[in-house]
């Protein structure tokens, strides 16, 4: 699969994107067991830190990074079967605000994760150039659902790096 080119996606993605190899199937595939290993490496006692004053818990942005993969998944499948009915973006403030991550154990977290992911392959890897090209509207900006399938991985690799330097 090619790299998305510039006007594909906004440009608020283009650090997500940055961050994700040309192999982007097997970026997604090998985030799906990693990103799961990692969860599970974090010790318990540490899921409900917050690095600073008004910033999330490990669990809130753990809990956000699956809620995003299902809503990038959902815009990709509309936009890949050319559904051209423009998408709400979404406020992960006020998503994270109203779950109950607090309740959960990171290994539930890791358990789903990878679940999720794996799910999402199984689409990702259904379909067809054609398909990949296609051009849709989210959050009031064109995006092509290849652009979405880098964002996937572009997003946990900034989770990741965050979760490594500032909570960890």
């Amino acid at each position: 699969m090619n790299r998305p080119k510039a006007d594909e996606y906004p440009l608020f993605y283009k650090g997500y994107i940055d961050t994700v190899n040309d192999d982007v199937l097997a970026e997604l595939e090998q985030q799906a067991e990693s990103f799961s290993v990692f969860l599970k490496g974090i010790p318990e006692s540490k899921a409900s830190h917050a690095y600073a004053e008004g910033k999330w818990t490990i669990k809130e942005l753990v809990g956000h990074v699956i809620d995003t993969e299902r809503i990038m998944a959902y815009r990709l499948l509309r936009i890949s079967r050319n559904d051209t009915t423009p998408l709400a973006g979404f406020d992960e403030n006020h998503y994270v605000a109203n779950a109950h991550f607090a309740d959960r154990t990171l290994h539930s977290f890791a358990d789903e994760f990878a679940s999720v992911r794996r799910s999402n392959l199984f689409l990702i890897q259904s379909l067809n150039e054609k398909e990949l090209s296609r051009v849709g509207v989210a959050n009031e900006k064109p995006i092509s659902a290849r652009a979405l399938i880098f964002i996937m991985a572009g997003h946990v690799n900034h989770h990741m790096h965050i979760l490594q330097e500032r909570y960890l």
